[in-house]
């Protein structure tokens, strides 16, 4: 059974605004971020991601290959494409060493994000990191940090 936790909506929104998202490549039909989508069984691995500006929270923990997003990704920017990833941080893997380190920016998310699962938040068990694909070659990633987007509550003071 595959777990998938929903991006939330602030942070995608926040992204949203600045890359205009026009394809959330790695997806279900309830929690899917933009109107074109491919789900599991459309296979977004397969499918041609290089006319679009595209939105990726690829699934990742135990048993998933999150190499082979990253390297995608990298790769349908390099044939034209622009992309985001939202991505664990992950700085001793093969994949963030091989596509991640020649992204064009890699943004540390601030704090941990709160995912969704069937409408209930919770923290995430490790941080987070964004990180930018464009056509446009470079020779080391702009490396910034971002927010979260969660407000954070006030104690009631009794």
């Amino acid at each position: 059974m595959s777990i998938r936790w929903e991006t939330p909506e602030e942070f995608f929104d926040m992204l949203n605004l600045e890359f205009s998202f026009t394809l959330d490549v790695a997806a279900l039909p309830g929690t899917a971020k933009c109107k074109s989508y491919f789900t599991p069984e459309i296979n977004g691995l397969k499918q041609d991601w290089s006319k679009d500006v595209f939105w990726m929270n690829p699934p990742y923990g135990r048993g998933q290959d999150v190499y082979s997003w990253v390297k995608k990704a990298y790769e349908t920017a390099r044939e034209g494409g622009t992309g985001i990833a939202l991505l664990p941080v992950s700085g001793d893997t093969k994949w963030f060493h091989e596509f991640c380190m020649k992204a064009n920016e890699i943004r540390f998310v601030r704090d941990r994000l709160w995912f969704s699962l069937n409408g209930v938040a919770q923290r995430a068990n490790h941080a987070s990191m964004v990180v930018v694909f464009k056509p446009v070659p470079t020779v080391d990633p702009k490396i910034s940090s971002i927010s979260n987007c969660r407000i954070k509550k006030a104690k009631r003071v009794l």
